[in-house]
């Protein structure tokens, strides 16, 4: 199975404490398994053990259209029972299986320009009525166990998250804080540096000395050579003409 995920890992100093911590990140990029991991022992296993392998807090960066939703429950489950702070931060889309793993975080930051994306389960099936059945009968408890992620981490009533479930809601990011499928919005960590007040002046001036600059060592020209008077000698040639009048 081609893997979805990318693990980078960092030391951070805290400011405050002066102390080096170990800083996690998770990148969930792309379709969540390809292929499900419903009867895959080996890459939920793989999974754990990268997730296990280290401590500390993790940020889990989402940008995901969804996926399966088996093993989008496996890793909720995994990230739910991580023992450091996990954060979450959306930057361009978590739909449908995607936005299930993004409610584990304990903070889940959206980007201004970020999409979150609720629906019912769906799957392919084919048979008689009675198998057609158990299919409608599966993908309901598949929702009540989806519907419980999205209750935990909102507070909303079952009965309002199968509204809007059944709709295929879409949400930008103030909503998604609205309705309390996330926290924040995220901002940029370092403020602009403030610019100074001519810094976007144009000099017509300039760009054409800089041009006839360039050209000149590229035909190796001789640069115009610029002379400067000082101030004394211009006092000088004032006081002359003074007394030539």
């Amino acid at each position: 199975m081609k893997k979805f995920w990318k693990w980078t890992n960092r030391i951070a100093k805290n400011e405050e404490t002066q102390e080096q911590n170990p800083e996690r990140t998770l990148f969930l990029n792309g379709t969540i398994a390809d292929e499900s991991w419903f009867d895959d022992d080996i890459t939920p296993q793989i999974f754990k053990d990268e997730l296990m392998s280290g401590s500390g807090d993790i940020t889990v960066w989402i940008n995901s259209p969804g996926g399966d939703c088996v093993a989008a429950a496996q890793i909720y489950n995994m990230l739910m029972d991580y023992k450091g702070n996990v954060t979450v931060k959306i930057d361009g889309i978590a739909a449908s299986a995607a936005s299930v793993i993004a409610m584990a975080g304990n903070k889940v930051l959206m980007s201004p320009v970020s999409m979150l994306m609720i629906h019912n389960p769906m799957t392919v099936a084919m048979g008689n009525t009675a198998e057609m059945q158990k299919a409608i009968e599966m993908l309901s408890e598949v929702k009540e166990s989806i519907m419980n992620a999205y209750e935990i981490k909102t507070g909303m009533s079952r009965a309002k998250i199968s509204h809007l479930m059944d709709a295929e809601t879409w949400m930008n990011a103030n909503k998604a804080v609205e309705l309390g499928f996330a926290d924040g919005i995220l901002a940029r960590e370092e403020p602009m540096e403030e610019q100074p007040a001519n810094a976007l002046m144009y000099s017509e001036a300039q760009v054409v000395n800089s041009l006839m600059d360039r050209l000149a060592e590229k035909c190796h020209i001789a640069p115009k050579t610029e002379h400067k008077t000082k101030a004394e000698d211009l006092f000088s040639r004032l006081d002359l003409i003074k007394n030539w009048r």
